[in-house]
């Protein structure tokens, strides 16, 4: 288990209980987060470290990985269809490109990078998970690297590099970021897409909110975290965009795992509700897309 004695953002020792949140997806395990007092960064404490983690992933059912099947991933499916056209507008218009060379870093079963690559970029991927890699490979064709070969890519060689949901994964967050300040281009851009821990939905699910999602995220940013560790790690951030879908998929599994009978529909009201508060402010909205330059 790893253990923070101190803020991993700001490295203060003043850090405390937050929530217990249980792993409702997999194995039923709970898990402590923790909240700095000086800059308010949540994080999983005590989490597997990486030798260990792979069995919090060993599932079928996860999203990222497979094709899902049932109401729930029907939904998720078509909200990914649309949400994959959005991506490849928001691309488009922020780096001014029609096509480019793009990094997909937790490229998951490849259908982003196939959308981008039937586009005309030239994609790449990095995947941690092997079948996952093997799935990219074989039903879309695309170029998909384990992480460790993330080192041997060329410097200053990418236009843009994305993470959907990607970085609360990681062990070492800054490992990351120092490797994408290293492969951007001059003038290239980082899109990074996170759960929102100050959202509305978050604030009201408490420790049934579906992205904590323990022991697989160990960061829950929000906009003034993020910012701090952005900072940090020597990127700034241009632009901060909300992903709107997000809230009514986090919304109906939240209402799951509070054991509702109605989660189907009383996930579809809330999230309703929920993005409905965020038109006046973005920053309460359950995901947000950060656009960062070093």
């Amino acid at each position: 288990m790893v253990h923070h004695g101190t803020c991993p953002i700001c490295d203060s020792g003043n850090i405390s209980h937050y929530l217990r949140c249980r792993d409702h997806f997999l194995t039923g395990e709970d898990f402590n987060l923790e909240k700095c007092s000086s800059c308010g960064f949540i994080f999983t404490q005590d989490h597997p470290d990486e030798e260990n983690s792979g069995k919090y992933y060993e599932s079928d059912k996860y999203a990222s990985h497979n094709d899902n099947k049932g109401i729930s991933g029907i939904l998720y499916n078509l909200s990914r269809e649309i949400m994959l056209r959005k991506k490849l507008r928001l691309i488009r218009k922020i780096t001014g490109l029609r096509t480019g060379r793009l990094l997909d870093i937790g490229s998951g079963s490849g259908h982003f990078l196939s959308v981008m690559k039937n586009s005309g970029w030239d994609t790449t991927g990095i995947e941690i998970n092997e079948k996952a890699r093997k799935r990219s490979v074989e039903k879309f064709g695309l170029k998909v690297l384990e992480p460790g070969l993330l080192n041997a890519l060329e410097q200053e060689s990418f236009d843009c590099i994305t993470l959907w949901h990607v970085l609360e994964h990681f062990q070492d967050p800054f490992k990351y970021a120092s490797e994408i300040k290293r492969l951007l281009r001059p003038g290239g851009i980082c899109i990074a897409a996170m759960p929102n821990s100050s959202s509305c939905d978050a604030l009201h699910f408490g420790p049934f909110w579906a992205a904590y999602d323990v022991p697989r995220h160990l960061w829950h940013f929000n906009s003034d975290t993020f910012i701090k560790f952005s900072a940090k790690a020597g990127l700034k951030i241009t632009g901060i965009h909300s992903l709107p879908l997000d809230i009514f998929y986090i919304s109906m599994l939240s209402e799951k795992y509070k054991a509702s009978k109605t989660h189907f529909i009383s996930g579809i009201l809330k999230g309703g509700l929920f993005s409905f508060r965020t038109l006046f402010n973005k920053y309460k909205s359950s995901s947000l897309v950060y656009l960062l330059r070093k």
